[in-house]
């Protein structure tokens, strides 16, 4: 049974207090705490089996690149990841997607046309446009709906022939609301069946059932760290015949089959793709992260995450001096709320609330297409995770009143 009270006991972070009260965490979009299980995790690597992997015979060597290796089959079974797909590791969902934008750039021509959404994170805009240094391309956004969802319709109305690549996000960082990806890749499909599709899940694992096969994306990426695993791990899943034509972002030690003084071939994929020393022990322990969340069960997770969006949706739409965006519905959306206070700058709000214990993101959550659209130019943002409580709901909701006290 999910039981919060002892889940909580699993992260020791929230033992802590700020400022003399205890800390209240609702900045979980920016990224997770971490479970016991995780630190202990990389503390093992460490004290038991340091050692570079794929490159050496002796047991230290063998027994890291065996629990690395691991992982891939962790993730598999995780997001139900069929063997059409490949798994590479990278250093963050950032990096993933920038492999993807400069491994499919012999593909786009001066009629190619690229599709992305006015919804999309920083990090699945500003690599196109750096592309654009080296491939001329016409870029085009595709519009996102009152309640913060794509305009699936504005999208696929956006595609045509010409359309090489499609970029968007499973679930918006700024408005919390769960993208229909599936119908969206089907109808693209449609239109276009060579259109490579790309979906940013970097806010969606963890908090509900994520089915790669199904969707049928090309490519998929997300952060460990989003996802109660370390920082410095990002994950790449594409098919393997997309990632078998691609040019590597990175080339060096570890990518290679055979290097001469004119030439050099690269080594099978995934190791095509992971050039260096790996981030070995976070890869290692954010093993623990996805079994500690398998344990709790993602569907226990999904229904507990509703509750708490339900519950906070109620309490904020009761203050008649807040401003919330996107959906006021709890379906179909996760705990992330974006919200700003009249006459109260996004900044002071979250440097008060600071005071209060309660961590939130205050800025324009690197959406600043999103920001722009709405009129404003930053948000408070307070995004919750299956770890936070209905009490702590509470006390957030009475600081904001605080706050608007302050300022009369």
């Amino acid at each position: 049974m999910f039981n919060v009270s002892d889940i909580r006991k699993q992260f020791p972070i929230l033992k802590r207090k700020i400022n003399g009260k205890n800390l209240i965490y609702f900045d979980n979009a920016a990224t997770t705490q971490k479970p016991r299980v995780m630190i202990d995790a990389l503390v093992e690597y460490y004290e038991n089996y340091n050692a570079n992997i794929h490159r050496g015979v002796h047991t230290l060597s063998q027994e890291a690149t065996e629990k690395y290796e691991n992982v891939r089959n962790t993730i598999k079974n995780f997001l139900h990841v069929s063997e059409e797909y490949e798994i590479i590791f990278t250093k963050n969902d950032t990096e993933s997607i920038n492999i993807v934008a400069y491994g499919c750039i012999e593909l786009i021509t001066e009629e190619s046309n690229i599709v992305l959404t006015d919804l999309e994170h920083h990090s699945n805009i500003v690599p196109w446009q750096i592309l654009r240094k080296y491939r001329k391309f016409e870029t085009r956004y595709a519009k996102f709906t009152n309640e913060g969802y794509i305009d699936i319709d504005d999208l696929v109305d956006k595609v045509d022939q010409n359309t090489k690549i499609v970029s968007i996000s499973y679930v918006s960082n700024t408005f919390g609301s769960i993208n229909d990806v599936e119908t969206i890749i089907r109808k693209i499909r449609q239109k276009n069946p060579d259109a490579i599709i790309i979906v940013d899940g970097a806010q969606a694992c963890g908090h509900f059932d994520v089915n790669i096969t199904q969707i049928n994306t090309d490519f998929f990426t997300f952060s460990a760290h989003k996802c109660l695993g370390p920082t410095g791990v990002g994950i790449l899943i594409g098919k393997k015949t997309l990632l078998q034509e691609m040019t590597p972002l990175m080339g060096g030690g570890d990518m290679i089959k055979t290097v001469t003084r004119e030439n050099t071939t690269y080594a099978d994929i995934p190791y095509k793709f992971e050039a260096g020393t790996p981030n070995i022990a976070d890869v290692i322990a954010f093993d623990a992260s996805i079994k500690f969340i398998q344990s709790i069960g993602v569907e226990n997770i999904k229904v507990y995450e509703e509750e708490l969006t339900k519950y906070m949706l109620e309490k904020l739409l009761d203050i008649n001096f807040l401003t919330l965006y996107g959906s006021k519905s709890h379906k179909k959306r996760l705990p992330i709320f974006s919200f700003n206070i009249e006459g109260v700058h996004s900044h002071d709000v979250g440097t008060i609330l600071d005071d209060f214990g309660i961590a939130i993101r205050t800025g324009h959550n690197c959406t600043q297409i999103i920001m722009n659209e709405l009129k404003v130019n930053s948000v408070a943002r307070a995004s919750l995770c299956f770890y936070n409580t209905m009490e702590e709901i509470d006390i957030f909701i009475n600081a904001l009143k605080e706050i608007k006290k302050i300022f009369r």
